[in-house]
């Protein structure tokens, strides 16, 4: 029978039909190594676990799933040398950053309508980003090198431009070193120089992204006015004083929605299932997603951003993991493993909408709440 080994913290994995057609071993992520990977066929993973020769070189492994839109965790070259395929599942928690972003701008609590969200990397999480930005009525300018180059640059701006321009900086960038387009430190003393002093800037895509002693700098001198972290260099080992610092610390929960999840577990299952040709699982997706006790909203009066707010903090409130992560930032690990429920906002209904101002209707409405 085919074997499987898989971090025993990916949702919903241990009610497919994959177990089955495999004899699956989970584990924890730090865990799975070379020793326990020695006669799988197969390793389905998260980011924890950095699939590279240290744990490949020997084992009968043939394909690899991680449940991420990442992939810096694999090593691509080693891999691709020695036969080993692999696939990521690109989008599946995209609609969840772009609920988290949702929320860090309208928990800002400054006016967002005419601001300017400059927006580096417009992939699946740059686009739902883009989308929450429209719905809120801020002004956008885009950055992204290798789609401009694909596409035409008409439609995005030059990365000095952007900085100078924006009120608010965010970067939804793959963690790349020795590309044409690196994106390591990508964030660093001069990217902080070129942003107005009054700006805020927000990573939440790969830790080393961001230059955290640059960010530390900024942060200290008045470079730029403030910051926000889902994602560290060195985690889970957090510097303590950039955590003092920022704005928002949160600890690397973006994209860890329920439905985000749920998405990368099915995409995983499915592209095991394609290489091995098993039978049957072409379509699958878990069944019975958990709703939270209250999805049904009824907002009370006040401005457009108070009303949006209170919507959207009622799905998902970057506040509280903010206050989390703080009380106990030794448990980032476990924060993460643990996470709570959280559904995206199509999952929640705004009652008596029709009773809301228009402006706040067309808002809800892009943000794929539902609403009678």
């Amino acid at each position: 029978m085919l074997k499987i080994v898989a971090d025993d913290k990916i949702p919903f994995l241990k009610d497919s039909p994959l177990k089955e057609l495999a004899e699956i071993a989970y584990l924890p992520g730090k865990e799975i190594d070379r020793k326990a990977l020695l006669h799988a066929d197969a390793l389905i993973t998260r980011t924890r676990t950095k699939c590279r020769k240290e744990i490949l070189e020997g084992t009968k492994v043939q394909f690899i799933a991680t449940a991420t839109i990442g992939f810096d965790h694999i090593d691509a070259k080693w891999t691709a040398e020695h036969g080993i395929v692999w696939r990521n599942a690109p989008g599946c928690n995209s609609r969840s950053v772009g609920q988290y972003m949702t929320s860090l701008l309208l928990n800002l609590r400054t006016p967002l309508r005419g601001k300017t969200l400059g927006i580096v990397g417009v992939g699946h999480v740059g686009k739902e980003v883009l989308a929450a930005a429209n719905a809120l009525g801020m002004k956008i300018l885009l950055n992204d090198p290798p789609r401009a180059e694909a596409e035409g640059k008409e439609a995005f701006t030059e990365l000095d431009e952007l900085l100078s321009a924006s009120d608010i900086v965010t970067t939804h960038v793959p963690l790349e070193q020795g590309s044409k387009y690196p994106t390591f430190h990508m964030a660093d003393s001069r990217f902080f120089a070129k942003m107005k002093k009054t700006a805020f800037y927000v990573n939440a895509s790969r830790g080393e992204v961001c230059d955290n002693t640059a960010l530390k700098y900024a942060l200290k001198q008045g470079i730029i006015a403030g910051a926000a972290l889902d994602v560290w260099e060195s985690e889970p080992d957090l510097d303590r004083e950039l955590l003092d610092l920022v704005r928002f610390a949160t600890p690397h929960i973006a994209g860890y929605s329920t439905d985000g999840k749920a998405n990368g577990t099915a995409m995983s299952v499915r592209s095991v299932a394609e290489f091995f040709h098993l039978p049957g699982l072409e379509n699958w997706y878990p069944g019975n997603i958990p709703l939270p006790e209250n999805t049904v909203l009824a907002l009370h009066s006040g401005t457009f951003e108070d009303m949006l707010r209170e919507a959207v903090n009622a799905s998902y409130d970057i506040t509280r993991d903010d206050v989390r992560l703080r009380a106990s930032v030794e448990t980032f690990e476990k924060q993460r493993g643990n996470y709570p429920l959280r559904r995206e906002f199509p999952a929640f209904t705004v009652q008596n909408s029709i009773a809301l101002p228009a402006d706040v209707q067309t808002a809800l409405r892009l943000l794929k709440f539902n609403l009678c």
